[in-house]
C-alpha cells in the first residue's frame, strides 16, 4: 500500500512520512477507494465429495471443498478465498475517485501546519498532533495501493458465486458451475460401479447415478442450512451458501461471540449428516437389498456417514477444529489460543493425510483387494492424499492469519484516527479555507449552515483537482459531498463496529461527531486504510 502521495491533499494524521512542508512534493491522484484485504468470511466446508462406488465397491473416496476450506477464517471453517468477516475497509464511491492531481503553493495557503497553533480553531476540537504535520493544501494523499502489502478484503455488492437456487432462511444459495463438472464425475464413476452391482439397468444407471448426485449434494445442502440456521439463531449474517466441486460452503460473516456457541455452530452441520446417515439406513431396512432404492439408499446411507467422519476431524478448517478451537478458548479464556491450537492441529492432519491415505490404499485398509492397488489406483490415491493435504494445510493457515486480523482489529479506533476539522461557510473561498485549516493545523473542511450545522464535507480529490490560481473563486460548497446519515459516525466507534459502520455507506470522508452531537472532526477511509495494513504488520 501506497504511503507516499503528491500535493494539494490532507494528510493522514497517523502517517508517518517524513516529508516535510517546503520539500519538493510528486502528485498524484487518490486512488478510488480504500482496498480491502485478507479473510472473507467465516465459512463452513461441507467436507467430501461421496464415494463414487456403489455400496459393498472399494472405490469410493472422501473429497473435502478445497475452496471452502480455504476462504477466510473467521467462524467456523476457512476457506481459501479471502475475507473474513467485518475485515473490509470501505473505499470510496465512484464519483469521489476521478479527480485529477494538482498541487499547491505555500504562497496560497498560507502558513505551514508547523508553525501554526496546536489548539482548535473555530471550534474545532482538539486532537493529538502527527510526527510530522502537513498542510491541507500541501500534504499528500496516501491513497495509492502499490507497494504489494496486504490489503483489507473487498467485497462485491452481491455475493453471486454461480446459479441461485433459492433463498430458504433469507440466505441465497447458489450452485457453482463446478458443480456440474463434480455430478458428471460422480454420474460416470458411479454408473460404472452399478453396472457391477445392477447389470441388467443397462444405460439406465446412468440416471440412477444422476439422481444419486443430486441427492447427495441435496444432503450436503442440508449440513450447510445446519450451520445457517444456527448462526441465525445466535444473530450472526450469513452471506450465502454456496455447493461447489467439493462440497458445500456457508460464508458466516461474524466470528460466534462465546466458545459454547461456536462449539454449536460447529458441531450441527456433522450432527445433521450423522442423522440423515441414520434415516437413509432406516429407509434401507425397508427396501429390499440389490434394487435401485436399496443401492441408492445404501450410498447415501455411506456417503453422509463419510462427510460427517470427515469434517469432525480435529483440525482447522474443518467444524471439528472449530470445535477443538472452542475447547481451548473455554479452557484459556483466550480466542486466539484456541486457533493456534487447532490450526496446528489441522497442519498436523494435513501431513498425516498426506502420507497416510497412500498407505491406508496399498495396505488394504480401506476394503481394497490387492488385486484392484497398483497402477493408476495409486496414482489416484496420492493425488487425492495430496489435494485433502493442501486443502487443510492452507484452510489452517488462514485461520491463523485471520484471528492475527481479529486481535488487532480493536487498535482500529476512530477517535485516534479522525483529522482535524475546521469549519468553513458555503461561500468561503477556497483559499481562504485552506489558510484558515493551515493555522490551525487541520487537514479537513467542514462545510456549515449559518447555525454552524454541518452540511457536507470537502474531498480530498475536489482539492487537489483545483489549480493554484483558481482557488480565491472557487467556493468550498462546489468542492463537498453532502452529508448523509451514514457518512456520520461516533467518535467512539472502534475496532469491527467501526468497519461495519463505513462499509454500510462507502465514501472517502466521515463527519466524525461526539454523543453530544458536537463536531470532533474527519475520518478518511484512508486513514484507516493505512492504520489496518500496519495493525497486521505487527506481530501478535
Amino acid at each position: 500500500m501506497d504511503e507516499s502521495g503528491g500535493s494539494g491533499q490532507p494528510r493522514s494524521g497517523t502517517d508517518e512520512a517524513t516529508e516535510r512542508h517546503g520539500e519538493q512534493r510528486a502528485s498524484s491522484a487518490p486512488a478510488a477507494g480504500a482496498t480491502r484485504s485478507g479473510p472473507e468470511r467465516p465459512e463452513h466446508p461441507t467436507g467430501p465429495t461421496p464415494p463414487t462406488a456403489a455400496p459393498g465397491t472399494s472405490e469410493a473416496a472422501p473429497s473435502p471443498d478445497p475452496t471452502g476450506s480455504a476462504r477466510g477464517a473467521a467462524t467456523h471453517s476457512d476457506p481459501s478465498s479471502g475475507t473474513e468477516d467485518g475485515a473490509e475497509v470501505p473505499g470510496a464511491s465512484p464519483d469521489q475517485a476521478e479527480a485529477p492531481a494538482g498541487s499547491g503553493s505555500p504562497d496560497e495557503a498560507g502558513p505551514s501546519a508547523q508553525d501554526a497553533p496546536h489548539g482548535p480553531s473555530d471550534g474545532a476540537h482538539p486532537h493529538p498532533e502527527p510526527e510530522h504535520p502537513r498542510t491541507l493544501a500541501h500534504s499528500g494523499t496516501g491513497t495509492g495501493t502499490g507497494t504489494g502489502k496486504a490489503q483489507p478484503p473487498r467485497r462485491g455488492r452481491e455475493p453471486g458465486g454461480g446459479l441461485l437456487m433459492g433463498r430458504p432462511f433469507g440466505v441465497p444459495v447458489y450452485v457453482a458451475p463446478s458443480w456440474f463438472l463434480v455430478a458428471a464425475l460422480i454420474t460416470w464413476v458411479f454408473g460404472g460401479q452399478l453396472d457391477r452391482v445392477l447389470p441388467e439397468l443397462g444405460a439406465l444407471r446412468y440416471l440412477v447415478s444422476l439422481f444419486f448426485a443430486v441427492a447427495f449434494y441435496a444432503s450436503v445442502l442440508v449440513h450447510e442450512l445446519a450451520h445457517t440456521v444456527a448462526a441465525l439463531r445466535f444473530k450472526l449474517p450469513v452471506r450465502r451458501i454456496q455447493l461447489q466441486f467439493f462440497g458445500g460452503v456457508s460464508e458466516i460473516e461474524k466470528e460466534a461471540e462465546t466458545p459454547g456457541r461456536e462449539f454449536v455452530l460447529s458441531f450441527v452441520g456433522p450432527l445433521l449428516s450423522l442423522v440423515l446417515s441414520g434415516l437413509f439406513y432406516l429407509a434401507m431396512l425397508a427396501v429390499e437389498p440389490g434394487t435401485v432404492p436399496g443401492v441408492l439408499l445404501a450410498g447415501l446411507m455411506i456417503s453422509n456417514l463419510i462427510v460427517a467422519a470427515f469434517n469432525l476431524l480435529p483440525g482447522l478448517p474443518l467444524d471439528g477444529g472449530r470445535m477443538l478451537r472452542a475447547v481451548v478458548w473455554k479452557i484459556t479464556g483466550r480466542p486466539m489460543s484456541g486457533t493456534i491450537a487447532a490450526a496446528w492441529v489441522g497442519r498436523a492432519l494435513a501431513v498425516s493425510v498426506l502420507i497416510g491415505l497412500p498407505l491406508l490404499t496399498q495396505s488394504g485398509a480401506l476394503g481394497a483387494t490387492q488385486d484392484h492397488v497398483g497402477g493408476m489406483d495409486t496414482v489416484t490415491d496420492a493425488l487425492l492424499a495430496a489435494i485433502l493435504a493442501a486443502i487443510i494445510w492452507t484452510g489452517a493457515g488462514n485461520s491463523l492469519r485471520m484471528a492475527r486480523l481479529r486481535e488487532h482489529l480493536p487498535e482500529l479506533r476512530a477517535r485516534s484516527l479522525t483529522r482535524r476539522a475546521v469549519p468553513v461557510e458555503t461561500s468561503t473561498p477556497l483559499s481562504e479555507a485552506l489558510r484558515r485549516a493551515n493555522e490551525a493545523g487541520a487537514r479537513a473542511l467542514v462545510v456549515v449552515d449559518a447555525d454552524g450545522e454541518p452540511l457536507s464535507l470537502v474531498r480530498e480529490a475536489a482539492i487537489v483537482g483545483v489549480p493554484e490560481h483558481r482557488r480565491p473563486w472557487v467556493a468550498v460548497s462546489g468542492l463537498a459531498q453532502d452529508l448523509t446519515d451514514g457518512m456520520r459516525v461516533s467518535a467512539e466507534l472502534a475496532g469491527e463496529a467501526l468497519l461495519d459502520t463505513l462499509r454500510a455507506t462507502p465514501a472517502t470522508e466521515y463527519l466524525v461527531v461526539e454523543d453530544s452531537g458536537e463536531i470532533y472532526g474527519v475520518l478518511s477511509a484512508a486513514d484507516v486504510e493505512r492504520a489496518f495494513v500496519k495493525a497486521m504488520a505487527r506481530p501478535s
